[in-house]
């Protein structure tokens, strides 16, 4: 089922999009990790030698896609890893993409179109307020990383806003109380997703949790005014 380029899939009989847990029995792939703001020849050969190592390594698990600010060697890394037959693939640079609304919707809307439909986006360490906004997009599966990490900074996570708890005292929550808190809230988030594409109303969703954020806000105009036929596809006509 669809709503615009998002969708409802599974994944290890979990009904995607989905938090994959921390104790997910898949493994991440050997990579060669690079910053994300880099000349273009140090990119390729991150890209190069993590597709390298996963070849070595003879099996398949989570395999993470490298290139840097770079949309093409971002889909060459993406094909290149899933013709070794991995099927989930992670996006590297996530928090500096976030900052970068142009060059996030390039990245995710080129490597969505360009692999096989069957094989999983897996956008990691993600703050709620965007998880509607990636997941219309094409991203399948997110992880609780930015819940946990935003608890060990004492800082609460609502859909759409994230606390400083020694500025807005909202709550009195322990570290682990803290930490249970916002993982709800990033599962709650998925269960949103979810249940918007299958009555067809994820983008009044994605408007309203966009609002919250400018480079999110940004990154939906980009998408809106640059790839009009990609939202189009799969959206339902009534």
């Amino acid at each position: 089922m669809h709503d615009g380029p998002a969708r409802l899939g599974k994944f290890s009989e979990k009904e995607t999009p989905a938090i994959i847990p921390i104790e997910n029995s898949l493994k991440i792939l050997k990579d060669e990790p690079m910053p994300y703001n880099v000349p273009k020849t140090l990119a390729l050969w991150s890209v190069t030698s993590t597709v390298e190592n996963a070849r070595l390594s003879g099996e398949n698990g989570i395999a993470i896609v490298h290139g840097s600010k770079y949309p093409d060697l971002r889909v060459e890394c993406a094909k290149k890893l899933e013709e070794l037959g991995n099927t989930v693939l992670m996006i590297a640079n996530p928090e500096e993409l976030v900052k970068r609304s142009r060059d996030l919707v390039e990245i995710i809307v080129m490597i969505r179109e360009n692999i096989n439909p069957n094989s999983a986006i897996y956008y990691p360490f993600v703050e709620p307020a965007f998880i509607p906004l990636l997941a219309y997009m094409g991203v399948d599966l997110f992880d609780s990383v930015a819940g946990d990490f935003y608890a060990s900074i004492n800082t609460l996570l609502t859909p759409s806003m994230k606390y400083d708890l020694k500025v807005y005292k909202l709550f009195d929550l322990n570290h682990e109380e803290l930490r249970e808190y916002n993982r709800k809230t990033m599962e709650f988030s998925i269960l949103e997703v979810r249940e918007h594409i299958k009555n067809g109303t994820l983008r009044n969703l994605v408007e309203e949790r966009c609002c919250s954020s400018p480079e999110a806000m940004s990154a939906l105009r980009i998408l809106d005014r640059d790839h009009n036929d990609f939202i189009n596809k799969y959206t339902q006509l009534y």
